[in-house]
């Protein structure tokens, strides 16, 4: 087997292990590689992930190993790496600064750098701190290669040759003046926005609730922004919003929209809610948690001119036969290996690096 295969052999090995953590259920399978020394304990780390980051719940920590468990098939890795030109050894180090918003929100930098053949230091978000460590562990006993080429610190970062670092709009000025000597990838603020043109189902809207409170909204794939028609109702929208009703139970959510709903009361905005979420015109892509911020179009023509002007805030957008590379109702945070943060292709900065 060569150096490559290996690797993709032991992402398929971790795609199989995490497909035993799903939503339906945590269940030890047969014929799961090293299941016995790691099973407990990951079901352990989730446990500390969850009580350690109240955004983080089970139902969004499982919802992130399935969605990780689909990618990491032999099929999708082959088809991400086809036509890249990976060396089969380096000694390049390279450094990842993760944020820590959602589940593993770094995990896809984490493996495309290991399988480049290159060494990685990992700066983790404090909000993040159980999983990863624990997958790169077990990565190092499926394949004996990886090890000494993980590393995670605390400390300020040094003797890289690369970086990949993911942060604010704020940060990422930092980041670009102090990694300004070094090859990088540097991330900003991004939202995703959704659509509407009037002529979508019941179904369109409900799957669209999943892109709007999947992570409680908090990812750069989640729904923070609609385009309507001049005129349009809401109510559709609303109807198909009402199957997440749920989500206000969760306390730090519900104190975020009690917190959102007096700012925006007091200031005298006009915002329209159902109890657990509020919309209101802006021409902002970023809104609050608990809610979406709206903007009505008139042309079409003009609103695809506009979002390819914008395309540097927009991670994603969300329509139904309405634009090139839109995503599909429902389906903004099940992203294929290939669907590269930013539009910048991860693989091919670092095969050059």
């Amino acid at each position: 087997m060569d150096i490559i295969e290996k690797r993709i052999q032991s992402f398929v090995k971790l795609g199989q292990f995490l497909s035993q953590f799903n939503r339906n259920e945590i269940s030890k399978k047969e014929n799961i590689e090293f299941n016995d020394l790691f099973f407990d304990g990951f079901k352990h780390q989730l446990k500390l992930a969850e009580e350690n980051n109240s955004w983080f719940t089970k139902e969004n920590l499982l919802f992130s190993c399935e969605s990780w468990a689909n990618a990491l098939s032999y099929d999708n890795i082959s088809k991400w790496i086809v036509n890249e030109s990976l060396p089969s050894s380096s000694n390049k180090k390279v450094a990842i600064i993760m944020a820590g918003n959602i589940p593993l929100v770094g995990f896809h930098d984490f493996i495309a750098v290991l399988i480049s053949g290159h060494s990685v230091l990992v700066k983790q978000s404090s909000n993040d701190t159980h999983l990863t460590p624990f997958l790169a562990k077990y990565l190092e006993y499926v394949n004996e290669d990886f090890k000494g080429k993980i590393e995670f610190t605390k400390e300020k970062l040094t003797d890289f040759d690369a970086v990949i670092a993911t942060g604010s709009n704020n940060t990422a000025r930092y980041f670009e003046y102090y990694f300004k000597d070094k090859p990088n990838i540097i991330r900003k603020n991004r939202n995703s926005v959704a659509i509407i043109t009037g002529k979508e189902t019941e179904e369109d809207y409900e799957n669209l609730s999943e892109d709007v409170f999947r992570y409680f909204g908090l990812g750069c794939r989640s729904v923070s922004k609609l385009f309507v028609p001049k005129d349009y109702n809401f109510d559709s929208f609303f109807k198909g919003m009402f199957n997440k009703q749920e989500i206000i139970n969760n306390a730090k959510y519900a104190n975020n929209y009690d917190y959102n709903k007096a700012v925006y009361l007091m200031s005298e905005f006009d915002i329209l809610e159902n109890g657990f979420l509020m919309i209101k015109e802006d021409e902002s892509y970023s809104s609050p948690i608990a809610s979406v911020f709206y903007e009505y179009y008139e042309n079409e023509d003009d609103l695809k001119i506009k979002l390819y002007e914008e395309r540097d805030n927009i991670q994603c957008v969300v329509a139904k036969n309405f634009i090139e590379n839109e995503i599909s109702f429902g389906q903004t945070q099940h992203p294929n290996l290939w669907d590269y943060a930013d539009g910048v292709n991860t693989l091919d900065f670092l095969s050059k690096i």
